[in-house]
């Protein structure tokens, strides 16, 4: 087994899994999640605490400006490179998150998008911010038709992906859409575990753990958060309970009503992620109901 992959929904306790793995079988855990990459709120995405690490290293958490854009791609060349670094070193790489593009970007599913050059990206993040999606998108139809096809108006990131690509590359997305990238991991040398808890449990767990982040300082980090220049427009301002925490501090909503409202989006982000996995992880995933009681291989 050269690398342990462990998938699942929000709160179904993939974390505390991977450090029991990566403890047993001499590894680092790795990030697979695209809300932990980000810099400033670690408590509202739910990154594992320095007192739950146990001393094992954690890679590709909490490294990216949340005001700059970051892509599956770029993960992806991240994670070749920390892969590379672990098996140097002798770690079992254990990838733990709940995004399945950098699962499939692991096991070689994903579209092979070329780097795009700083200036480019700077210039369409500039007039994104100047101009707005939706005159940026009617641009896009006139440049490339079948990618604005696919592409919601309001869609900012996927919008501006797509004219940086045809400005770096002079071919429309659809080019590279139908070009694989290599696999990082071989499927067949990987324990690949998907997390699968029963609904109510998991609707529980979703509930308890927003408790104990507002109990833990997620309003602080909130309002520290926005004070960021940027960083609200970035795709970390998405994250659950930011919103709904900056309406209580201006006064615009209650803190109980807030509460609610973000257990309700984060038990609707969970089905989002389990109907993911369901579909789209072959058979070869093992399905697990309950991680603390998985005894490893």
């Amino acid at each position: 087994m050269k690398a342990i992959l462990i998938a699942g929904p929000t709160a179904s306790g993939k974390s505390a899994l991977a450090i029991r793995l990566a403890r047993k079988h001499g590894g680092a855990v790795v990030n697979a999640d695209s809300m932990q990459v980000y810099d400033g709120l670690p408590i509202l995405t739910a990154r594992p605490r320095e007192e739950e690490m146990e001393g094992l290293a954690h890679l590709l958490y909490g490294h990216r400006d949340p005001a700059q854009p970051y892509s599956t791609g770029e993960w992806a060349r991240e994670a070749a490179g920390v892969l590379a670094d672990l098996r140097r070193r002798g770690l079992v790489p254990v990838f733990c998150g709940g995004t399945g593009l950098y699962f499939r970007a692991l096991l070689g599913g994903l579209d092979d998008m070329p780097p795009v050059p700083e200036e480019v990206r700077a210039r369409w993040r500039g007039r994104m911010e100047a101009e707005g999606p939706q005159a940026l998108h009617r641009l896009l139809a006139e440049r490339d038709g079948a990618a604005a096809a696919r592409i919601r108006p309001g869609d900012r990131q996927r919008i501006a992906r797509a004219l940086e690509l045809l400005e770096a590359t002079g071919a429309p997305l659809a080019q590279w859409r139908k070009q694989s990238a290599p696999p990082l991991i071989e499927e067949e040398a990987a324990l690949k575990l998907v997390i699968a808890p029963q609904r109510p449990a998991l609707r529980e767990r979703i509930a308890r753990r927003f408790d104990a982040m507002l109990a833990t300082g997620a309003m602080e980090e909130a309002l520290a958060f926005a004070r960021r220049p940027g960083a609200l427009e970035g795709l970390a301002g998405n994250a659950i309970g930011l919103a709904e925490l900056l309406e209580v501090q201006a006064g615009r909503l209650e803190m109980g009503r807030a509460r609610e409202l973000a257990i309700t989006r984060t038990r609707q982000y969970a089905k989002r992620q389990e109907t993911w996995f369901r579909n789209q992880l072959s058979a070869h995933w093992r399905r697990i109901e309950e991680p603390e009681a998985f005894g490893g291989t």
